[in-house]
């Protein structure tokens, strides 16, 4: 008999049936597999020139140049003040500029518009999406996303998870970093959309989908895209059509316990637009879109605080479908 604190049976059925390791699929078998399907990569980078470059040559050599798997690999310069842009294009990649994509849009800030933009511009029917900010990357970084996608026809998104490890001076903890998923996304996912429990990393910034249900999709300009992408495939095309994939292992730059915070605020903030849409809360906003911080010292120190106050507006907007906006042009 299930116990209401033992894993759910619905989503211990699709970990199992919908769950794979990168490794197991074969570059080879995918470029088979594939056939006349194009595939895109896209990555969303801002003021990532330490290691974008390393990623576009890594996917080119093997995935391009090697074996005809990837078509296209596009990098979204996102407002970048550093080399970002000409670095990616010096290593293969098709740079476009986010605010050239969505000129004579509202102009929205956040990863979420580099990435509405970078859907905007691929010409695949597959798109898969890569941090702009890893190291050691590997190909089967991409292989893995795109596996059940080319092999499975029932599949419309693949969900990257990895080992993340937390780097500090003293030690490392093998799965120290995603601290937002642990304190924030799990909880809330548990709490109110507990099919959605059986992700290992419902933030990840790698995953890929088929265009023509990613561009019904609308996309939270902020930190909060992957959740709301999440929920709102969910409500489209249901728990089945959703897989993941084990990556490994994925090194990349740490936030400050500080942006943290902002993170947790834009996701619980974008989590909130979705409980209303259900009709579980009565308003469209959280009755605040702001986050007060308190930062140690500084010039504006409150006496007796011997801390800053620090407000940040943490309110996220929405870049519609892109198949709404097609429709209309």
């Amino acid at each position: 008999m299930w116990h209401p604190l033992s894993v759910s049976p619905v989503v211990e059925a699709w970990s199992a049936y919908r769950t794979s390791t990168a490794r197991q699929w074969k570059s080879r078998d995918l470029v088979r597999a594939k056939g006349s399907s194009a595939v895109s990569v896209v990555l969303p980078a801002r003021n990532e020139q330490e290691t974008v470059g390393e990623i576009v040559r890594t996917i080119r050599r093997h995935l391009v140049e090697r074996l005809p798997l990837v078509d296209e690999v596009i990098v979204v310069d996102s407002r970048s003040c550093d080399a970002t842009a000409r670095v990616a294009g010096e290593a293969g990649a098709r740079v476009v500029d986010q605010d050239q994509l969505t000129r004579g849009l509202p102009r929205l800030e956040g990863k979420g518009d580099a990435l509405w933009a970078g859907l905007a511009a691929a010409r695949g029917d597959i798109v898969a999406f890569i941090d702009a900010d890893l190291r050691e990357f590997q190909p089967h970084f991409v292989t893995g996303l795109l596996g059940p996608l080319l092999t499975d026809p029932s599949v419309v998104y693949v969900k990257g998870f990895y080992h993340r490890p937390l780097e500090s001076s003293a030690d490392t903890e093998r799965d120290g970093g995603g601290r937002v998923t642990e304190l924030m996304a799990r909880p809330l996912l548990n709490l109110c959309w507990p099919e959605l429990a059986g992700f290992v990393q419902p933030l990840a910034g790698e995953y890929a989908g088929r265009r023509d249900v990613l561009e019904q999709l609308p996309f939270v300009s902020g930190y909060g895209v992957e959740l709301a992408m999440l929920i709102d495939l969910l409500e489209t095309v249901g728990l089945d059509a959703l897989a993941q994939v084990d990556l490994g292992e994925r090194h990349h730059r740490h936030q400050s316990t500080e942006a943290l915070g902002r993170m947790s605020a834009q996701i619980l903030y974008t989590a909130w637009s979705r409980l209303h849409r259900q009709g579980i809360v009565p308003d469209p906003e959280p009755p605040s879109g702001a986050l007060t911080q308190f930062r140690r010292g500084g010039a504006q120190a409150l006496p007796g605080l011997d801390r800053e106050v620090v407000v940040h507006d943490v309110a996220v907007s929405e870049r519609p479908p892109l198949a709404q906006l097609r429709v209309v042009s």
